[in-house]
C-alpha cells in the first residue's frame, strides 16, 4: 500500500500484508524415520538418514494418525517474521517447542511501518463469542478504516518523533505506538510445534477440529505452512490426511 511522509523525512508505510521468510532449516522427511526407527533399531537407525522417505510413508502416516509426536520434534526451522505487533501478541502465547527474539524498541528507533486492511479483510463481525462470524464490509466502512487508521497512525508517530527529538528515551516514547505497528521476529520450531500453531491459526474445510483464528495471525500461518510443506511434503501430507490435528 502507498506511504507518505511522516513530517520528519520518514516514509510512512500502510501496508496490508505479513512476510514470512524461511532463513534457516533443518527438516526433512526422514528426520521422522530415523527418530522413529531408534526404538526398535537401535543405533541402526542412522540409516535412514540415507533411503528414500517416500518408500516410508506408511510408517510417517501411522505415526501421525495415532499421534506419536515426539519422532516430529528432530528438526528445526527458523523464520523471519514480519507482522504488526497485535499478531505478536497472539503468536507468544505458542510456548511449547517455539523460540523467539524480537526487534526491540529499547535499542533502535521503530520504523512508520502500519498495518490497514486490505479489500479483502472481512470487517464487520455477526453473532457472539463462540458462535460470530465475519462478513465483507462495505466500501463506506472499509474507506473509514483507512482513513482513520492511517490518521492515527500519523498522529502517534507525530509524537513519537517529538519525544524522541527533545530526547526522551526510546523505552519511553514507544509507548505511545500503537499495536497495528509492524515489528519483526525469529520464530524456531519443529514440525511438531508447527502443526500445533497450524491446527489452530488456520481456518481450513479438513480440519477434524475447527478453528477461528484471527485473519492477520492466519496470514503468518498460512506462509509458514507453505515453507514447511516443501520441507517436509509426506509429514505436511499426514497431518491433512489425520484432520490437521498435531500428533
Amino acid at each position: 500500500m502507498a506511504g507518505d511522509e511522516t513530517g520528519d523525512g520518514t516514509q510512512a508505510r500502510f501496508l496490508d500484508d505479513v512476510s514470512v521468510e524461511l532463513v534457516k532449516h533443518s527438516a526433512s522427511d526422514s528426520d521422522v524415520l530415523w527418530a522413529a526407527r531408534v526404538s526398535t533399531a537401535g543405533e541402526q537407525s542412522l540409516e535412514e538418514i540415507g533411503k528414500d522417505p517416500a518408500r516410508s510413508k506408511g510408517l510417517i502416516n501411522f505415526l501421525m494418525r495415532d499421534r506419536h509426536g515426539s519422532p516430529f520434534e528432530h528438526n528445526s526451522m527458523t523464520f523471519l517474521v514480519s507482522a504488526p505487533i497485535f499478531v505478536f501478541r497472539e503468536f507468544h502465547r505458542h510456548r511449547a517447542g517455539w523460540s523467539y527474539n524480537e526487534e526491540s524498541g529499547r535499542y533502535r528507533e521503530l520504523r512508520p511501518f502500519f498495518y490497514v486492511p486490505g479489500p479483502e479483510r472481512r470487517l464487520v463481525q455477526e453473532g457472539k463469542p463462540g458462535q460470530y462470524v465475519f462478513v465483507e464490509g462495505d466500501a463506506g466502512q472499509h474507506k473509514l478504516v483507512t482513513e482513520v487508521m492511517e490518521g492515527s497512525y500519523r498522529a502517534s508517530y507525530a509524537a513519537y518523533r517529538e519525544m524522541l527529538e527533545a530526547g526522551i528515551a526510546r523505552e519511553v516514547a514507544r509507548a505511545v505506538l500503537p499495536v497495528g505497528l509492524f515489528s519483526s521476529m525469529y520464530a524456531t520450531c519443529n514440525a511438531r510445534s508447527l502443526m500445533h500453531f497450524l491446527s489452530l491459526r488456520t481456518r481450513n474445510e479438513q480440519s477434524a477440529v475447527p478453528s477461528f483464528p484471527q485473519r492477520e495471525i492466519e496470514m503468518v500461518a498460512e506462509k509458514m505452512e507453505a515453507a514447511w510443506a516443501e520441507l517436509m511434503p509426506l509429514t505436511h501430507a499426514a497431518f491433512v490426511a489425520a484432520g490437521r490435528v498435531a500428533p
